[in-house]
């Protein structure tokens, strides 16, 4: 699936792309893409959370990484129609209940934006704890899917109207899939 260390966006909300930030579950636990706290402030921008890297320490990658695991096993267990375990219901409460970051409007060329001011990592791990409870708790839940790709573990939502919708990305995992198909029926 491409690179180990570039981040994917594909879930359709920032919890859902928080999970992606292990890679290839499947096999033997998978690989870590948030490798040291530097990465973890990393994600939180290109994930649009922040406009700056937030200062990360080990601590806090400790703590986002439980976050996120809490919050993968809750949607597996969505997935899989399963129970949910109290301690992951509770970790996710606990991070949702910390303060959101401070947002203020901004003018930028595309119009007008909310964007943060004054971004912790606290409040992100909170802004996306808060966000998993919106998706497991709302309608969302029903769109949870997992890519159909053998070679891919990552979560996402199907927003497509049909909500038939097969691929984390038709980009990546669609467009090869597409291109087996069509190899194979050449044979």
């Amino acid at each position: 699936m491409g690179d180990k260390q570039g981040f994917r966006f594909h879930g359709g909300r920032p919890s859902v792309n928080f999970t992606a930030t292990v890679g290839m579950r499947w096999r033997d636990g998978g690989f870590e893409r948030l490798t040291d706290p530097a990465a973890l402030g990393r994600w939180f921008t290109e994930a649009g959370l922040t406009p700056v890297d937030p200062a990360c320490s080990a601590a806090d990658l400790a703590a986002a990484r439980e976050l996120r695991e809490a919050v993968y096993r809750l949607l597996r267990t969505q997935l899989d129609e399963g129970l949910a375990q109290p301690e992951d219901i509770a970790t996710v409460n606990r991070w949702a209940a910390q303060p959101p970051p401070v947002t203020a409007l901004h003018a930028t060329p595309a119009g007008l934006r909310a964007q943060p001011v004054s971004a912790t990592v606290p409040s992100l791990l909170g802004l996306l704890a808060a966000d998993a409870i919106a998706v497991l708790g709302g309608d969302d839940a029903a769109r949870l899917r997992e890519c159909a790709n053998p070679e891919c573990s990552l979560l996402f939502l199907d927003t497509s109207r049909a909500g038939a919708r097969r691929w984390c990305s038709m980009s990546a995992c669609g467009s090869r899939e597409k291109m087996q198909r069509y190899r194979s029926a050449d044979r």
